[in-house]
């Protein structure tokens, strides 16, 4: 009779071959999880974002009445560039813009250094100067447009008259339309801004101030030489989506000038893209044209501004 030899396998070595396939399933399982969210990222981004500046696109080149859609080629782009409307809306733009920058890109900065000199109620001071940002922007509009009445029931005239001083038509004037609308835009919108200012002078390292302090540098000194070096960046990147954001500015000439304000005063890009598709019968691919005018310009001025800024490492 033949012997019959029976080898024993290791317990580790088959503990070990059972392991690697549920180990292999794991990091497969990992991998289809984390690039099923990728794709349903990408899948979304493109539907939200980047198909509706396809099919505007598509849409400037057309002409839409009654349910027919008509290629009309660059009809709608001259029809637009002859509107008696277009230069000045792209004056109002440019005008509010410049404004933004001059009031509401300086003062949130200037706020965040301001309180990011207290050493106590930091906590409260930031919710304080976020609580505008959680209104409603068309409440906070609505705020404002009661305390822009142009008669004393107006609360900044009530103020101006108590104090002596002379009252404005404010939203009604010609002239005091765009900085009325950028006081209320950066009093809603600052708040945010302000807290990523904080976030940014906090990573800056206490030595370099108490370095400039013990060089003689005073409060002034030791903001241009120290805290807005070391926020170049930030800085940078605040002031491209600070452009990016007014030149595309509707809300507040709609609710606060009833749309163009007085002799078209506040009529923006914006605000005309909108007449032309909702107003002027219908004119989606005229508002189509002067959405791709207004998205050309952003693209150039971004991409020039991207360019000549220098590298920060």
């Amino acid at each position: 009779m033949a012997a019959t030899t029976v080898l024993s396998v290791p317990a580790s070595a088959s503990a070990a071959s059972t392991l690697q396939p549920r180990k292999k399933r794991r990091r497969l399982a990992d991998h289809l999880t984390g690039h099923a969210f990728i794709i349903g990222a990408a899948v979304c981004f493109g539907f939200f974002s980047w198909w509706p500046m396809v099919h505007e696109f598509i849409m400037s080149f057309q002409k839409q009445r009654l349910g027919v859609t008509s290629w009309v080629g660059w009809a709608n782009y001259i029809r637009i560039w002859n509107d008696p409307d277009f230069a000045q809306a792209w004056r109002n733009t440019l005008y509010f813009t410049v404004l933004a920058l001059v009031i509401g890109y300086a003062l949130p900065f200037f706020i965040a250094v301001l309180l990011n000199e207290f050493r106590h109620a930091q906590g409260y001071l930031r919710v304080l100067v976020y609580l505008p940002v959680m209104l409603p922007p068309v409440a906070a509009l609505f705020l404002f447009k009661f305390a822009y009445y142009p008669n004393q029931s107006g609360i900044f005239n009530y103020v101006l008259h108590t104090l002596h001083l002379p009252t404005s038509q404010f939203v009604q004037s010609t002239t005091a339309t765009m900085p009325s609308l950028v006081i209320a835009s950066t009093w809603m919108n600052m708040g945010g801004t302000i807290l990523i200012y904080l976030a940014a002078l906090q990573d800056i390292p206490g030595e370099l101030y108490e370095a400039a302090e013990l060089d003689g540098g005073g409060i002034f000194r030791r903001i241009w030489h120290v805290t807005i070096p070391q926020t170049r960046l930030i800085l940078s990147l605040m002031f491209l989506l600070q452009v990016i954001g007014t030149m595309q500015v509707f809300v507040e000439p709609l609710i606060l000038a009833g749309g163009g304000g007085v002799d078209g005063s506040a009529t923006s890009i914006v605000y005309l893209m909108y007449q032309h598709a909702f107003n002027f019968n219908g004119d989606l691919g005229g508002g189509a044209a002067l959405g791709v005018m207004l998205m050309l310009v952003l693209i150039v001025f971004a991409s020039l501004y991207t360019w000549l800024t220098p590298k920060q490492d």
